[in-house]
């Protein structure tokens, strides 16, 4: 029985992986997908002021729960699409939700008896609040954009990665250069949305604003449901947590009995049957989890080899699975410190540019102090195709790895240049403070502090070298979370990502409140590092304390990588290698 088990597997048909060729519609899904939402979003505390005559603090609060909601969506999202529905049909039912929510949000700027009437603040005409029946329409565009976001953040990184054989070169070639192409376009929409989008929005109008993103929504699932018959769909194998639970509690419940000499052998370790999870091979790190794998008389066996009562008794397989975890966090939890450096650049360089001289040349033209960020975006969007195409295929000459450099490196390499772009952004800024100090000033900025003569030009090398910095660590922390977490986990592995983004955030409101509260004495008097007239105040010792924070995190970094193991696969004999190979099924999406 057994043996016509295994010739049967031998002549199923292997999975296609189409590679590259259905990269067009995974892209250009994504591509369209994150002009739309993005260029939803960015501008969305401007509307809720302007055009629904919200307060500023209860639209900044409202933006920023749904921001942080977001950011957190896709934990179920991610739960949603290992456990139950797959890759496929999640991306698809978030992509429609994405567009229905893009619609409502249109329709409130469009129809006349969905938004406040208009009014002119600057004539002294009172603005009459929004209705409660307003507010709910409003609120039911943002769940749906939620439920979207949830669907979409985790799963279209891993979707696209499934399409890709990780058994051959191409393969394994084509999913680095994916993770780069696809961060590529990511900031590419960030680009447009930063510029052309909201222009349309705030200076022609807010219906043809939002409609545009709208329609690149629909543009974007149209994009995806084209491409359904080539992709490579993914089947979920049932909750990846409960699997993590058993082996927690079975630890728990044997922790007082001795680990065998021989683990490898002695230890509960059934036929790997699992047609998604690749064979793990045994470690030796975290061996006190071995213990749920430790065969006691307690324990029974079924017929087919599995654990009668897996609550008491699991896999080595399933072991393995919990340390991959365990080995990830503290490589997650060194790229918290990296994401703090970038949040606060990003919001105190506006402040910077609005005290520096902005002007271009003779023409008068002023750059906006909001759009400085564009520099690091451009940056980075040069820099992706140049190390793609040019700087990997010499690495790998040199290095024999198909990325050029091992993941860890390129993170370690993405930390140590935020680094040196804060110790710049200290420079540039005690620079700018002393010519507001000891020469002639351009007037008063908005803050009611003087605005340096120094060029605002000066704080473009900073954000040139934070955008190559992104390119390195944050490409490599997303591409790193895909290839190490169990294949069965890979939509959780996308949200891990912006659950750190979420998390630095609040450490940036931390730190920041810290600062404040530490130099100022909480009034913002003389000292305050982070006085609201910068001139006042010490950024470029604010920048350098982060930098000071980032040299311990590369430490900490280096020490966390030095002990981390790659997962890798268990080496099998040429028969189960080739049953390995036609193990992946395409569950046929309709």
């Amino acid at each position: 029985m057994e043996e016509e088990r295994k010739e049967q597997q031998l002549n199923e048909p292997a999975t296609k992986h189409r590679g590259w060729k259905a990269m067009p519609y995974i892209i250009g899904n994504e591509t369209f997908e994150k002009l739309g939402t993005l260029g939803t979003s960015a501008n969305l505390l401007v509307y809720l002021t302007t055009v629904f005559h919200m307060r500023s603090v209860g639209a900044a609060t409202l933006v920023n729960v749904f921001n942080g909601t977001t950011n957190l969506a896709p934990v179920f999202g991610a739960f949603l699409s290992d456990t139950y529905f797959g890759r496929y049909w999640t991306l698809g039912c978030a992509s429609v939700s994405s567009v229905l929510g893009m619609l409502i949000l249109t329709l409130t700027a469009g129809i006349p008896n969905l938004h406040p009437p208009k009014c002119d603040q600057l004539r002294g005409q009172a603005c009459a609040g929004h209705t409660p029946w307003q507010l709910v329409v409003l609120l039911a565009a943002f769940a749906f954009l939620v439920v979207g976001a949830g669907g979409i953040r985790p799963c279209n990184l891993a979707f696209g990665a499934d399409q890709f054989d990780p058994r051959t070169e191409s393969g394994k070639k084509g999913i680095s250069s994916f993770f780069n192409w696809y961060y590529f376009t990511f900031t590419f929409a960030m680009m447009v949305s930063s510029t052309v989008i909201i222009y349309v929005q705030s200076d022609v109008s807010w219906t043809l604003g939002y409609a545009i993103p709208t329609l690149l929504m629909v543009v974007s699932c149209a994009f995806f449901f084209v491409g359904t018959r080539i992709y490579v769909v993914v089947r979920p194998e049932g909750s990846p947590f409960t699997g993590i639970a058993q082996v927690l509690v079975a630890a728990f419940k044997k922790r007082r009995s001795k680990l065998p000499d021989n683990p490898k052998q002695a230890l509960f370790d059934p036929p790997h049957t699992s047609a998604l999870n690749s064979k793990l091979p045994y470690t030796q790190q975290f061996r006190f989890l071995d213990k749920a794998s430790i065969i006691e008389l307690a324990d029974d066996i079924k017929p087919d080899g599995s654990a009668e009562n897996p609550w008491r008794l699991c896999s080595l397989q399933q072991v393995e699975e919990v340390k991959c975890l365990a080995r990830i966090i503290p490589i997650w939890s060194a790229g918290l410190l990296f994401n703090v450096a970038m949040v606060q650049v990003g919001n105190y360089v506006v402040f910077q540019a609005l005290q520096s001289d902005r002007r271009l040349g003779t023409t008068g033209f002023q750059i906006p102090a909001g759009s400085f960020s564009i520099f690091g975006m451009i940056a980075l969007t040069f820099w992706i195709p140049l190390y793609d195409r040019a700087v990997v295929p010499w690495l790998r000459k040199h290095t024999r790895n198909d990325g050029g450099f091992t993941l860890l490196q390129r993170m370690g390499i993405g930390i140590v240049l935020s680094v040196v772009a804060l110790v710049v952004s200290a420079v540039v800024e005690a620079r700018r403070r002393s010519y507001a100090s000891s020469r002639q000033t351009l007037g008063t900025a908005t803050g009611g502090g003087a605005v340096s003569s120094l060029s605002s030009l000066w704080l473009v090398p900073q954000l040139v070298v934070f955008g190559i910095a992104e390119a390195f660590n944050t490409i490599g922390q997303i591409e790193f979370y895909y290839k190490q977490f169990p294949e069965n986990m890979r939509s959780i592995a996308g949200s891990l990502f912006f659950c750190s983004l979420a998390v630095s955030n609040y450490l940036s409101g931390f730190m920041v409140s810290v600062v404040h509260r530490t130099t100022g004495g909480g009034g913002g008097g003389e000292g305050n590092w982070l006085a609201e007239d910068l001139n006042e105040g010490r950024l470029d010792y604010f920048y350098l304390l982060i930098a000071a924070m980032g040299v311990l995190n590369f430490i900490y970094f280096i020490v966390c990588a030095t002990w981390y193991r790659y997962k890798s696969l268990d080496a099998s004999p040429p028969e189960l290698a080739l049953v390995a190979n036609n193990s992946q099924r395409v569950k046929s999406p309709v």
